[in-house]
C-alpha cells in the first residue's frame, strides 16, 4: 500500500511540474497562479503546497530537470575535455550541448522569467558555478595558468556559451549554417581561452 501511495505521490508532483511549464509557457510566470497550475494539473491548491513551498521552488526543479538532461549527455566530463586541449573534443561537447537546447528551451525560458525568485536564482548560480567549476579543474589538472586565471578564462569561456544559448532561445537561428560557424567560432574562442 505505501508503494502505490508514493507512486500516485510522485505522478501528482510530476503532472504539478508539467503543468507549471506549459502553463508558464502560456501565461507566463507572474501571470500564472498556483491555482492555474493545480487545475490544469487536475489537483487542488492544497496538493500543490504539499508538493511545493512556492512557484519558484517549481521553477527551481525544472531547472534542475534541465541540468539533469545536460548531465546525462554521453561524452567526457568536460573537465577532461578542457584538460585535454583539443579541438576535436572540445568542438564535439559544445556541438553536443548545442543540440540539447531545443529539448531545454522551455525550461530555461520559465528559469528567465523566474530569476527574480531566491530559489531559481540559487539553483542557476549554482549550476554555472558547477560548470566553471569544472573547466578549472580541467585547466589545473593540465597545468595551465594560475588559479585566479584559471576561474576568469572559465568564466568567459561559458559566459559565451551561455549568452549564446540565450540569444538561441530568444530567436533561434536564422540558418542552418549560422548554427555551424556559431560552433566553430565558439570552438576558436574556448581554444584561445583555455589552451593558449
Amino acid at each position: 500500500m505505501g508503494n502505490l501511495r508514493e507512486a500516485q505521490k510522485a505522478l501528482t508532483k510530476d503532472l504539478l511540474l508539467q503543468s507549471g511549464l506549459e502553463m508558464f509557457l502560456r501565461k507566463g510566470y507572474a501571470a500564472a497562479t498556483v491555482d492555474d497550475i493545480a487545475k490544469a494539473a487536475g489537483a487542488t491548491r492544497t496538493t500543490f503546497y504539499l508538493h511545493f513551498p512556492s512557484k519558484g521552488e517549481l521553477v527551481s526543479q525544472l531547472v534542475g530537470h534541465a541540468h539533469e538532461m545536460l548531465v546525462s549527455l554521453e561524452g567526457p566530463p568536460l573537465s577532461d575535455v578542457v584538460e585535454s586541449g583539443q579541438q576535436a573534443k572540445i568542438r564535439a561537447w559544445l556541438d553536443s550541448r548545442m543540440s540539447q537546447w531545443d529539448a531545454i528551451k522551455p525550461y530555461m525560458i520559465v528559469s528567465y522569467q523566474a530569476s527574480h525568485e531566491p530559489d531559481v536564482a540559487s539553483r542557476t548560480e549554482d549550476w554555472y558555478e558547477q560548470v566553471v567549476q569544472q573547466m578549472a579543474t580541467g585547466l589545473e589538472r593540465a597545468g595551465r595558468y594560475t588559479t585566479e586565471r584559471r576561474r576568469v578564462r572559465s568564466l568567459l569561456a561559458f559566459g559565451q556559451f551561455e549568452y549564446l544559448s540565450r540569444r538561441y532561445f530568444a530567436v533561434g537561428w536564422r540558418s542552418d549554417r549560422q548554427r555551424e560557424v556559431c560552433l566553430e567560432e565558439l570552438t576558436d574562442s574556448w581554444l584561445h581561452l583555455l589552451t593558449e
